[in-house]
């Protein structure tokens, strides 16, 4: 196994994570936007405000797209254990 396989090796996790957490945490970063312009506008500073509406759409997001992001990670660690034999001479 040569130092450009494991290269290649980290840079797929690293993009398949990157790729699994981009809409969860675009989603919270639209929403804590939302919220922290309307605190703003209000004046209301209460930490709740902010922590439930973030974790209702999370939890909205995983709901939605976790068949697809059950079937990304599935098939990379498909692909991992199918290069075992290959890595291993």
């Amino acid at each position: 196994m040569s130092i450009g396989e494991i290269v290649s090796l980290m840079r797929g996790g690293v993009f398949q994570v990157f790729i699994l957490c981009a809409p969860i945490l675009g989603a919270a970063l639209v929403v804590g936007l939302l919220v922290a312009i309307f605190q703003a506008t209000t004046s209301i500073q209460e930490q709740t405000l902010t922590f439930l509406p973030k974790m209702l759409v999370i939890l909205l997001v995983i709901a939605l797209i976790g068949g697809w992001m059950f079937a990304l990670m599935s098939n990379y660690a498909t692909g991992l254990f199918s290069q075992i034999p290959r890595l291993a001479r």
